[in-house]
């Protein structure tokens, strides 16, 4: 159990980021929940298995089922942390449940899959779920660091090529590098990543959740773009990700999924900040912000920010 007598007043500024890549529909869901003022919250993303059936709508059973279990427990935030890693392995079996019904219900071969990435904050405490290889990164001091673990052959090929059983050459080229080992598939799952202890993070951290298509971009390309973006607001720093993810231009681009979390001390100034007057008022409100990736006609990119708030 943390030790509640010392807790960092963080707050967050939150936004996600959504694009379609290369392919006929957008197969990744996400969605979030942070109040303004308030120094907890968290996100639900989920990547439909690519070449299964209805993997857009198995993504968006698995983000309303896990959301929709985390959003609506009535316990205070400390209660919620006391029993958080009990609710996040509980959200998952009903959303994998929930696969299985669905499943039974097609007319075709009932094969529905996708992965899972919840990232849950309290204060300066960061805990998280997930199923498959949708990466949960964290940038600090200048550094990328990818905090979950990859449930996908990927992971055994690199124990195979540190023994000496594959070289580089063949553990990059493996045929099976990129299938998954662990989905929420409507069976059992056989992994799920979910840590007892959180990490604690430090002011100015940088949380990057996202689906793998994030990951056609190297793990240097995505370090330096949130580097040269860390000092600005977590809505540009999505769209400088998604930007560079155009100008990669790979004809396969998988679709793309992400939310920034940057993590900020507050200051004895900031409760004097709300634009309504009060700090009650502010904390009673939900403002989400996410960056849209889209194409115009001639093929060029935009990028659409909106913003909700809402009481």
């Amino acid at each position: 159990m943390p030790d509640m007598s010392r807790q960092s007043e963080f707050f967050y500024d939150v936004a996600s980021g959504l694009s379609q890549g290369q392919r006929e529909r957008q197969e990744d869901q996400i969605a979030f929940d942070f109040p303004v003022g308030v120094d907890h919250g968290f996100a639900v993303l989920s990547d439909g298995m690519g070449g299964h059936n209805a993997g857009d709508i198995a993504s968006r059973v698995v983000v309303t089922e896990v959301f929709s279990e985390l959003k609506l427990k009535t316990l205070s935030p400390e209660q919620q942390e006391d029993t958080i890693r009990q609710s996040l392995q509980s959200a998952v079996r009903h959303a994998n449940l929930r696969l299985e019904s669905i499943a039974a219900q097609q007319d075709d071969d009932g094969i529905m899959g996708a992965t899972l990435l919840a990232p849950v904050l309290f204060h300066d405490r960061l805990y998280w779920i997930s199923v498959g290889d949708s990466p949960l990164f964290l940038f600090r001091n200048g550094t990328l660091t990818r905090l979950n673990e990859i449930h996908s052959m990927e992971a055994k090929i690199a124990v195979m090529q540190q023994s000496g059983e594959k070289t580089a050459f063949e553990a990059a080229n493996h045929p099976d590098r990129y299938c998954l080992t662990s989905v929420l598939a409507g069976y059992e799952i056989p992994q799920i990543d979910c840590p007892e202890d959180p990490l604690r993070l430090r002011d100015d951290d940088i949380v990057v959740a996202a689906s793998d298509g994030l990951e056609f971009l190297s793990t240097e390309q995505i370090n330096t773009v949130i580097q040269d973006n860390r000092d600005k607001q977590s809505a540009e720093i999505s769209a400088a990700l998604l930007r560079e993810v155009d100008r990669f231009d790979d004809p396969d681009q998988d679709n793309v999924c992400l939310c920034v979390i940057k993590t900020c001390r507050r200051s004895s100034s900031d409760a004097d900040r709300s634009p309504s007057g009060s700090q009650e008022s502010r904390a009673s409100k939900r403002s989400s912000m996410t960056v849209v990736s889209a194409k115009t006609e001639n093929g060029s990119s935009i990028y659409r920010i909106s913003r909700k708030v809402t009481v």
